[in-house]
């Protein structure tokens, strides 16, 4: 058994059974394992960045990591953009970089390059393997880190030499580190500051926004007074009828700002400290009261859950009466399509238990509220900001759960960063339906540079926003990759599109003129 057989054989015995890979010449043993090895699933990606992000949405839905097996630097570099998500979303992943065989790397060749140095910054774990006989017990060691609390990427890089060589057989994967309990401190002074009667925020990401911690949630704040938010981009939340509704701060600077305007106390439940996304002239970057206090209930690492379990018990809310969402969407709506029309509909449209993941971007920011009354879903965002995500997240999603309708809200702009995501989705027939919102342009940023202060705009400023000339046929760019589709320029045949794509089978896009 080489090392790249050990390798694969360590992986599926430790969950990983799932590999989104884009592999070159130093990474064919390991390829050639994946014949060798009953129950690893190996996913084809046309660019690395599909395969990262797709690792990513797998992960979120299967709760266990997926690998990924990506060639020499450059192709670790096609994918940093959604390791880069990955990492902010705490999401687990084992990405497996190929390497030069050990010897060879001392002459230099043309894909030569530092792995490691590249990987860090990404990377909660590094590690190259220096033999095929440590290759499974690195591989072991990958996965618990992996999976160490809240979840990190781990990047293995594996030289030729090490997978081709002989191996020493599979290791078993260490135990996986459980969440730290937080301590009765935290508890009691999180306590406190809800008993104030000062305006409070409990403020929710991770866990907490799964079913029993909005639930837990909802009980603190019926029987405190203070008030529900979560952060304004998360990994996961649980949505619609039957669960607790929970607005997010809003992206937009002033709007954050009149949010939290007059909040005294902000309890962190997995959270962090509301910030800008970015920097703007005579704009504050905390977005809270200059005098506001936190209080840290948990953090990410810790078991939220736990905590507030806990705090529910010390403010004698455990039985506290809630009122879950109910279903009941607005009608579909009519007319000329724009960004309430959209949001509208799609409340009544999201199938019972699907997967939304949003990279709406500037058409899809008000899409969250009018689907707060639709049926269960799951809603998935990116919290790196890092564009291009929504097609592969929808990948993994899919892979991960291929007995639930995965619904894309997708951006024209970020969508060509990762398209080819749609020739994986035909080849695997995913369950997805893809909505791409075509406003022909960059339209956040047309919003940014009036927010930064930029002066003087003309034309040669604008037309770097600007994705017309010539248009682009996402239509078109869909069937070429095997995936059927349609245009809509109403909202009467919007509705009748995501109508068919939702009962269609595997992929489908509706593209949605806008403007």
């Amino acid at each position: 058994m080489n090392g790249a057989e050990s390798l694969v054989r360590t992986l599926v015995g430790g969950g990983v059974d799932v590999c989104f890979s884009n592999p070159g010449t130093s990474e064919m043993h390991f390829v050639a394992a994946l014949d060798r090895v009953e129950g690893m699933r190996c996913v084809l990606a046309l660019f690395e960045g599909v395969a990262t992000g797709a690792a990513d949405g797998y992960a979120r839905m299967a709760e266990k990591p997926a690998a990924t097996l990506l060639h020499l630097g450059p192709g670790l570099a096609n994918g940093l953009a959604n390791l880069h998500n990955a990492m902010k979303a705490a999401t687990p992943v084992v990405n497996i970089v190929g390497d030069h065989a050990t010897y060879h790397r001392d002459y230099d060749s043309p894909l030569t390059s530092d792995i490691e140095t590249a990987a860090q910054p990404f990377s909660g774990w590094v590690k190259t393997s220096p033999d095929a006989k440590h290759v499974a017990q690195d591989g072991a060691a990958a996965i618990a880190a992996a999976m160490k609390p809240p979840g990190q990427v781990a990047t293995l890089i594996l030289p030729a030499d090490t997978a081709w060589n002989e191996g020493a057989g599979p290791a078993p994967a260490p135990p996986i580190a459980e969440r730290a309990k937080v301590s009765h401190d935290a508890v009691k002074e999180a306590a406190r500051v809800l008993r104030s009667g000062e305006p409070a925020v409990l403020l929710l990401t991770g866990l907490a926004l799964r079913e029993n911690g909005l639930a837990l949630a909802a009980r603190i704040a019926a029987k405190t007074g203070c008030r529900l938010l979560a952060q304004t981009f998360n990994r996961r939340m649980e949505r619609g009828a039957g669960r607790v509704p929970i607005d997010r701060i809003p992206y937009p600077v002033d709007q954050a700002l009149k949010t939290l305007e007059g909040v005294k106390h902000i309890v962190l439940v997995g959270s962090r400290i509301p910030v800008a996304f970015f920097a703007y002239p005579d704009k504050p970057s905390l977005l809270a009261p200059k005098d506001t206090q936190f209080t840290t209930l948990s953090t990410l690492e810790e078991d939220t859950l736990h905590a507030l379990e806990w705090l529910a018990d010390e403010l004698g809310a455990a039985q506290q009466p809630i009122e879950p969402a109910q279903y009941g969407p607005m009608p579909l709506a009519t007319g000329k399509i724009d960004s309430l029309t959209l949001a509208q509909s799609l409340g009544s449209l999201i199938p019972e238990n699907a997967i939304v993941v949003d990279e709406g971007v500037s058409t899809g920011r008000g899409f969250f509220p009018s689907t707060r009354n639709a049926h269960p879903h799951t809603w998935l965002q990116n919290m790196g900001g890092s564009i291009g995500i929504g097609m592969p997240l929808a990948t993994g999603a899919a892979v991960a759960c291929p007995e639930r309708k995965v619904l894309n809200i997708q951006a024209d702009g970020s969508a060509m960063y990762t398209i080819q995501a749609l020739w994986t989705q035909a080849r695997e027939n995913l369950d997805i339906t893809t909505v791409l919102l075509n406003n022909k342009s960059y339209a956040i940023l047309r919003h940014e540079l009036a927010n930064v202060g930029a002066q003087n705009v003309g034309r040669k400023a604008l037309d770097m926003l600007d994705l017309s000339r010539p248009d682009l046929d996402f239509v078109g760019l869909a069937r070429g990759m095997g995936v059927p589709g349609e245009r809509v320029d109403t909202m009467d045949e919007f509705n009748k599109a995501v109508a068919r794509g939702l009962t269609h089978k595997g992929p489908y896009l509706v593209e949605v003129m806008l403007g």
